[in-house]
């Protein structure tokens, strides 16, 4: 069975400090939630095809698929599911588009044809935009492996519906425009990482 390398994503009192001086409502917040963890996967291979496997289920699902397919599938490597049949991967419990996504990302990964390690060089818009150039990788799905395997400290995604609901139940909003979700961003910078681990838990509460 192969398993996957995770750890916490790395924050401390610089970053509580700075977002608890920078927004009141969410400086309390984070003084009720106390310290949330968040876990990411530092090997951006098994990062993306997590982030794959993730888009548009519940986290629920995601995890049982993403367990299902360490069981069966062995090492989430570029060299073991590029030489996996796409019926395989599909019948981890994802459709079949999806499971061909995940095959051809990670032939193009094992041929060398795509360089995940150069994104950790790269600004965190030229990350996304190299990211968004492989097939079904979207711009949330970039943002979400820029937090979770690149550990870059200033990402709040808009196309994140989770962060979007915590967001709202924070400053009580029943609608929010892209105009009102960036002055909150701006407000987050340089530490808008974190703030979206606590947004995300908030919106699970």
């Amino acid at each position: 069975m192969g398993t996957v390398v995770t750890k916490y994503f790395d924050y401390g009192e610089r970053e509580i400090n700075y977002l608890r001086s920078a927004d009141a409502a969410l400086g309390a917040a984070m003084a009720r939630l106390g310290r949330v963890e968040r876990v990411i996967m530092p090997d951006p291979f098994a990062a993306l095809v997590h982030a794959i496997v993730g888009q548009l289920i519940s986290v629920k699902a995601a995890n049982t698929v993403w367990e299902r397919m360490q069981e069966r599938l062995g090492d989430i490597s570029p060299r073991n599911l590029a030489a996996q049949p796409a019926e395989r991967i599909q019948g981890c419990g994802m459709p079949m588009t999806k499971a061909e996504r995940i095959r051809e990302i990670a032939r193009l990964v094992a041929n060398g044809e795509f360089d995940l390690q150069e994104l950790h060089r790269l600004s965190d818009a030229e990350a996304a935009a190299r990211l968004m150039t492989l097939p079904g990788v979207g711009k949330w799905t970039a943002e979400m492996l820029l937090i979770h395997a690149l550990e870059r400290p200033d990402v709040v995604s808009w196309g994140d519906i989770a962060i979007r609901r915590g967001m709202m139940a924070l400053y009580g909003l029943d609608a929010m425009t892209k105009a009102q979700f960036d002055q909150y961003r701006k407000t987050y910078s340089p530490y808008g990482s974190v703030a979206s681990i606590y947004l995300w838990a908030l919106s699970f509460e």
